[in-house]
């Protein structure tokens, strides 16, 4: 007997003390328990924990009457259930996606409980599972006009959404459906998004748990376009725990709860920005009202999301978007490390030779100093220099070197050093794939503005600032071309300060960054207090 059939037989009535999303989370213990972890990965699944689907759903009341109500990724049917939990009247309707065959049995039962526990309240719930792929369904009304005008589809007063989250290939029929919104390769959970915001009614409400990655960087700046073109932000809801929001499932993304009205972006003047530590706090979490203008400019192209968790971030926000300039105003460019080891194992050597350079990966690259070579390392720490590989290498100049990954629970999002020219090699040098680097386009850095602007993008504040706007740990060169710099003036100033004192350079650059800046003391330039979360 399948998996499936054997749940159908044996799903269990609901207690008489259970409410319905007690009941839909007790259900999906019973799927967790018979369904390994890869086959729920392989669909993206992480279960939404009992106590963040009420939060949800407490943060999904519209105000008004609530008639059409969507689900598009319903699992076992929690975010639903916790939502009927909020009804005061109806008839409403909900309509459930769910394509794993194992949970639609589950979903029904759920379902048709809260059907029952409405009924006993004088609520009428009716719905309707749908055993299809959202996105493929849906696709087609991510278009203002469609060749279905004559056939619209049902809108919706509320939704609420914990998509699946895994990246689509470029010709997955789903990326294809919804072309209009992706770019590269796009996570499912964005398509799911930008889906639900073409389905609301006008001053419909969607609520959703998803990763951070889509609130910056180029991969997303489609959806993020379209996103806010058709919804504006009323509530963001940060955990300062990666680990916690699913802990059942060991994810690590950082995640955030969006509510999102169908309204113009103008039209909403302020966001209710709130976060807890995790689930244990999430009923009294830390919240306040901040100026839209503070977490979403509409009028960039690029549709970052900021989000200041507190008055500081806010502080730190109006600070560095004062700074006058950016790496192209600068003159500046930055690209990626042009090695990358699996397709240039030819060319990479573990012991130096005559015909070999240094080749930099990303533990080579600390705060203020790149340290090459490293003792047990069993990575090769050479690249032959020769006419077929020239073409990975570098001059041996003067750059700033960023890391491209950090760890998770790293203090540092932002990890930068000045690599200076002929140091290591008197010709050319490699820097492998996980490592940017910052150059001048038309001539040569200077050491005083490595060293300066290695100290600033490294610095505690501009590091807040990052991680104010960006939940991932990749660090891409998009972002960094967008990150406000102080004047050229400035940075070499900072540079030649830093090389004019005999204490490592990364022991004070956050210091001689804070004094020639001029950052406001009670802004702090220590790690410890501007990297909270």
């Amino acid at each position: 007997m399948s998996t499936a059939a054997k749940i159908a037989r044996d799903v269990p009535h609901p207690r008489a003390d259970e409410s319905p999303s007690e009941y839909a989370a007790r259900l999906g213990a019973l799927h967790l328990g018979e369904k390994h972890s890869e086959g729920r990965r392989d669909l993206g699944q992480f279960f939404t924990p009992l106590e963040v689907a009420r939060f949800m759903a407490r943060l999904a009341r519209p105000g008004r009457r609530v008639r059409y109500v969507l689900d598009p990724g319903a699992g076992v049917g929690i975010l639903a259930c916790a939502l009927c939990e909020e009804l005061q009247a109806g008839p409403v309707h909900v309509d459930a996606y769910e394509i794993d065959a194992g949970l639609v049995c589950l979903l029904r039962a759920t379902l048709e409980n809260a059907q029952e526990w409405l009924a006993r309240k004088g609520v009428t719930l009716t719905f309707t599972i749908h055993e299809a792929d959202f996105v493929t369904e849906n696709a087609v009304y991510l278009s203002e006009t469609t060749l279905f005008d004559s056939s619209p589809p049902r809108t919706y007063d509320v939704a609420v959404l914990n998509p699946p989250y895994f990246k689509l290939g470029k010709s997955d029929p789903r990326a294809r459906a919804a072309s209009e919104i992706v770019h590269g390769q796009p996570n499912i959970y964005a398509l799911f998004m930008g889906i639900t915001a073409s389905l609301l009614t006008d001053r419909g409400v969607m609520v959703s748990i998803t990763p951070r990655s889509f609130t910056t960087g180029d991969y997303f700046r489609r959806f993020r376009e379209h996103l806010f073109s058709r919804v504006a932000p009323e509530a963001i809801h940060l955990f300062d725990s990666r680990k916690d929001a699913f802990r059942e499932d060991s994810v690590l993304q950082e995640n955030v709860i969006v509510r999102a009205r169908k309204a113009k972006s103008g039209s909403v003047k302020t966001v209710r920005v709130s976060a807890s530590g995790g689930i244990a706090d999430l009923k009294r979490p830390r919240s306040r009202a901040i100026p839209m203008v503070s977490v979403l400019d509409v009028r960039s192209k690029d549709f970052v999301l900021h989000i200041p968790a507190g008055e500081k971030d806010e502080e730190i926000l109006r600070f560095v978007r004062a700074w006058p300039e950016g790496l192209r105003s600068l003159g500046l460019a930055v690209s990626t490390g042009p090695v990358v080891a699996f397709r240039s194992r030819e060319f990479l050597e573990n012991d130096e030779c005559d015909s070999t350079v240094p080749l930099l990966w990303l533990h080579h690259v600390r705060p203020m100093a790149v340290t090459w070579p490293l003792t047990g390392k069993r990575k090769p720490q050479h690249i032959r220099d020769e006419h077929a590989s020239r073409k990975l290498l570098l001059p041996s100049e003067n750059y700033v070197v960023l890391r491209r990954f950090s760890a998770k629970e790293e203090s540092r999002r932002l990890v930068a050093a000045p690599l200076f020219g002929k140091a290591l090699s008197k010709t050319t040098i490699g820097l492998e794939n996980h490592l940017n680097y910052v150059y001048r386009v038309r001539g040569h850095l200077s050491r005083e503005e490595a060293a300066g602007l290695s100290a600033v993008l490294g610095s505690s504040l501009l590091d807040r600032y990052f991680r104010v706007s960006n939940g991932n740990t990749q660090v891409n060169a998009t972002e960094l071309r967008a990150l406000p710099l102080p004047s050229l003036r400035l940075v070499s100033a900072i540079g030649r300060e830093l090389m004019a004192r005999p204490t490592p350079a990364a022991e004070v650059a956050d210091q001689v960054v804070a004094e020639l800046l001029e950052v406001p003391r009670h802004l702090g330039t220590s790690p410890k207090v501007l990297v909270s979360g």
